[in-house]
């Protein structure tokens, strides 16, 4: 993940279980204004790791980059939204 910041994830969609291709993440919860305070996770040895804020499972799949997720449209770029 060098060269690259933490990545966000949020979870607008209300999915149970959303599968991310990092194990050192942010979830935001929904998209600003309705998210949660931004938290740090780190899944360390484990393949899974659950939001205390929002509930949701994020499970590692190492065959995804660090912006790509399970379902698809999880990833949250701050700047894309800011610029919309």
């Amino acid at each position: 993940m060098a060269g690259h910041a933490t990545p966000h994830f949020q979870n607008d969609s209300g999915h149970e279980t959303i599968e991310i291709g990092v194990k050192e993440f942010m979830c935001v919860g929904a998209i600003p204004p309705f998210d949660h305070p931004h938290i740090y996770l780190d899944m360390g040895d484990d393949s899974e790791k659950v939001c205390p804020y929002c509930s949701t499972l994020y499970r590692f799949n190492a065959a995804l980059s660090y912006k790509e997720t399970v379902p698809a449209g999880s990833f949250y770029d701050d700047q894309a939204i800011k610029a919309a």
